[in-house]
């Protein structure tokens, strides 16, 4: 006998106190069911949206225990369309996202928008026209040597992120992003020893000395080429063509925010500024078309460290996978825990590509429903460390009826009540 299909609202995963939420809805469509939740909360916005490039992107996703294993099986799934009819109507999707982003925003709020040198012309324009141009605060150059050589033309080895404010209130800290002063330009400042043997570049201008000590942090200024692109072999790569590093965002949210501020990204692909804002203490809003896109920010969060030994605790609210593939599994019911197993897992669409049983099982959380809800205990994911998936976990006993959750190599999401065994 199969499990039980259910459809459920909404997702809690791991514990009362949830770090944020991942929605899947795309933009500018989602934006007045964002407003009338988070107008005026969110302390700072990165955007990494399409560039506008007329291309389709892909997720490289590895399929079972021999693809994490090996990487002998994979397939190639699209992860989002950045082709337009024309500039204009990508012009217009961009004003509507930025005029919500606005709206999003606290006072004292401040927005990133990450962009290359296709739109990078236009989008000024436009962050100075809603955004106003005395709120405008810098042009951040992001080098990075990776990539191809062009031969025709100088190779295009930056990225432009605009920073902006909302108001003249805003809120900014340099110092919380502080970098080795060894990693800072010292351009021809002399080196020397003080009489504590401390080691410091000094410069004087306007005859009063400048002092800078090798063992004090230096600040980023508008030109950040210590942050490397992700290499293709960089364990941090989820498989989006587009990753940007943690580290990166690490950077701007922790100047711009302060623990337990609210950050939000439209556009955010493999989850990257929700796991750099959780890590740093911050709650985090991510928004996403691509169901693919919130099932590796999720199972990102999940195996990120530093929350509990579970992952962090967060919301997803996202349709349900259609009621077309088979679950088994069954539940154990004890005194103080649950036993759930995984048995098997019939998806049409996988077996018509070759991809049988659990192998088309990405990752699987066991849990319970409460009302609408599904809440998770524990989980098991796929990676390159742990490419099998665990059939059998332990949860406590809580209130509501035990479910699993399966988040299949597409990225659909489906809640199945398992059999009870007594």
């Amino acid at each position: 006998m199969s499990a039980t299909y259910v459809c459920c609202a909404a997702e809690r995963r791991f514990g009362k106190d949830s770090m944020g939420t991942l929605i899947q809805g795309a933009m500018p469509g989602e934006g007045q069911a964002l407003l009338d939740r988070f107008a005026g909360q969110v302390q700072t916005i990165y955007l990494d949206p399409p560039f506008n490039t007329g291309k389709q992107f892909d997720l490289k996703v590895r399929i079972g225990e021999e693809g994490y294993r090996t990487g002998a099986r994979t397939m190639m799934l699209p992860a989002y369309d950045d082709r337009w009819p024309d500039r204009e109507q990508y012009l217009q999707m961009m004003r509507e996202t930025l005029v919500l982003s606005r709206a999003l925003l606290k006072k004292e709020g401040t927005i990133f928008l990450h962009i290359d040198s296709r739109m990078h012309a236009h989008m000024r324009l436009l962050m100075d026209e809603i955004f106003g141009e005395n709120n405008f605060l810098n042009e951040i150059i992001w080098s990075y040597q990776t990539g191809g050589r062009a031969k025709t033309y100088f190779p295009r080895k930056h990225d432009v992120i605009l920073f902006y404010a909302k108001s003249r209130s805003y809120y900014f800290n340099l110092k919380g992003a502080p970098m080795e002063r060894a990693q800072a330009r010292s351009n021809h400042m002399k080196r020397a020893v003080d009489e504590e043997g401390r080691s410091y570049r000094s410069i004087v201008s306007a005859g009063k000395e400048y002092r800078y000590y090798d063992d004090e942090p230096a600040y980023p200024g508008d030109v950040w080429d210590d942050i490397s692109h992700l290499q293709q072999k960089d364990p941090e790569r989820s498989g989006y063509e587009t990753q940007k590093p943690l580290k990166l965002l690490e950077r701007i949210i922790s100047c711009a925010t302060q623990e337990g501020d609210l950050v939000c990204d439209l556009f955010c692909g493999s989850g990257t500024t929700a796991v750099a804002a959780a890590k740093l203490g911050r709650r985090f809003l991510c928004v996403d078309q691509s169901p693919l896109a919130i099932a590796v920010a999720g199972k990102r969060l999940s195996l990120t460290t530093g929350g509990k030994e579970t992952g962090f605790a967060y919301d997803v609210e996202a349709p349900c996978g259609a009621d077309n593939c088979r679950a088994e599994a069954e539940v154990f019911p004890a005194i103080s825990s649950y036993t759930v197993r995984l048995i098997d897992f019939a998806c049409e669409e996988a077996e018509a590509q070759g991809v049988k049983g659990l192998d088309a099982v990405d990752h699987w959380s066991a849990g319970f429903i409460q009302g609408d809800t599904y809440r998770g205990c524990v989980s098991s994911a796929r990676t390159g460390a742990t490419p099998a998936l665990k059939t059998v976990m332990e949860m406590p006993v809580c209130a509501g009826e035990p479910c699993v959750m399966i988040v299949d190599i597409w990225g659909n999401r489906r809640f199945y009540l398992p059999r009870r065994r007594y």
